[in-house]
């Protein structure tokens, strides 16, 4: 479209050309917009794009080796380790030069707690060590070897400049080959002994368990939802605050109270006995289980499946039972292919998001799941909080993201993510 006629271009009330103005009013409304989405991407880049980098970068970096044996570091990349012999007194010297200024810094407890996730024994090795090498000249007081072997033994153990020397690079493959029970070693990738292989049967007991919980709430909450979307207003919205109800109460409570409830000597199996199903003496082991985290996570996640579903069938329109009836089917048969069909959105929205819910929890498991119904997520919180070994902790959550990102493209294959909705 132009902006000119015969007599010249066309002006604005202000003078300047048609097309210059729009123009102009159009980017001044685009930063508009911007200005007003600011904020709230923002608080997206900080509290979820950034925390997520920083997790994927954490599972990958090894600095510290690096930054705290710079010279050790240099010098043991040309050593052999295949020939079966200790470093020469070249890497010793390094060693000590590199020991003292850690020592200074207060940095050789911290490179020897990473190097211990690698080799249990290195941690003491640093810190003893530490303890005697802060007296040292690190110029005149060689020669060095024979000075490290006589303060530990463990400087006389080929195994550990082999660690050293393994573990020296900035970036490494080590935290994930952890997170799937296999360790980096000089002569490559390893299997972890089968003592220390738990993570992978962790994470099949979380995918197969919140698979049961998500099927477990489809089959309780489905016919709650039917209820609320066909019962009268006034009696949908009582039992609308019923199923609401439980957002109102800590999870923490919730979970306490399943925890009294379920033992041996709790409410449940106090009625069981009292109707004769169980003896006394052989009350039902309902906690610090696999049972206990199903129920418990069950109750807690309902509410999440339960609303989806509700939306959605309340926007069903009754007259398509009716037709279907007024056509000869029969009341399953209305149900299961004319009702049925247009729930399934609802169905997929819940099932998304409990499914992704409950692979993350770690509080329920940890309270009534004993160690036979922990999840990965306890195993990540373990090793932030106790362990502090960051690296793994980030790697399995990399994996868990990875397995999320998966799931829910093969949902998008199979069922098409334009079909989730709320209502």
């Amino acid at each position: 479209m132009s902006d000119t006629t015969g007599n010249g271009p066309v002006l604005a009330a202000d003078g300047t050309p048609l097309r210059r103005s729009l123009a102009r009013a159009l980017r001044r409304e685009k930063i508009r917009a911007l200005l007003l989405i600011a904020p709230l991407l923002l608080f997206v880049l900080i509290s979820f794009i950034f925390p997520i980098g920083s997790m994927l970068y954490r599972s990958v970096e090894n600095d510290i080796v690096a930054d705290t044996l710079p010279n050790t570091v240099a010098v043991l990349a040309r050593w052999d380790a295949g020939t079966g012999e200790l470093p020469g007194e070249d890497v010793y010297a390094a060693m000590a030069v590199d020991m003292f200024a850690a020592v200074e810094a207060k940095k050789h407890t911290r490179l020897g707690t990473r190097l211990n996730y690698e080799k249990t024994g290195i941690s003491s090795l640093f810190r003893q060590s530490g303890r005697k090498i802060k007296k040292w000249d690190p110029v005149n007081d060689g020669p060095y070897k024979a000075k490290f072997l006589e303060i530990h033994k463990g400087w006389g153990d080929i195994e550990t400049w082999r660690t050293i020397q393994t573990h020296s690079g900035r970036v490494t493959p080590g935290y994930f080959l952890n997170a799937i029970d296999m360790q980096k070693t000089p002569d490559g990738p390893k299997a972890q002994p089968e003592d220390k292989q738990i993570l992978v049967k962790l994470f099949k007991r979380t995918l197969i368990m919140s698979m049961v919980i998500t099927i477990s709430c489809i089959l309780l909450g489905y016919p709650v939802a039917w209820i609320l979307a066909n019962l009268p207003m006034r009696k949908a919205n009582l039992l609308m605050i019923l199923v609401l109800l439980p957002f109102w109460t800590s999870l923490l409570v919730r979970t306490s109270a399943w925890k009294v409830m379920l033992q041996q000597q709790g409410v449940i199996n106090d009625v069981l006995v009292w109707l004769g199903l169980v003896s006394d003496t052989d009350r039902l082991v309902m906690i610090n289980n696999q049972f206990g985290t199903i129920v418990a996570m069950t109750h807690i996640l309902l509410p999440f499946m339960i609303l989806p579903m509700y939306s959605v069938m309340q926007t069903i329109p009754e007259t398509y039972l009716r037709a279907a009836k007024s056509l000869g089917a029969t009341n399953w048969t209305a149900f299961w292919r004319v009702y049925f069909p247009q729930t399934v959105p609802g169905i997929g929205a819940g099932s998304i998001l409990v499914f992704i819910l409950s692979i993350g929890y770690y509080i329920t498991p940890e309270i009534v799941g004993g160690t036979k119904g922990v999840f990965i997520s306890n195993r990540i919180a373990y090793h932030i909080s106790s362990s502090l070994n960051w690296g793994l902790a980030a790697a399995l959550g990399a994996i868990l993201l990875a397995v999320v990102l998966i799931l829910y493209w093969a949902y998008d294959k199979i069922v098409g993510i334009d079909n989730v909705k709320l209502g």
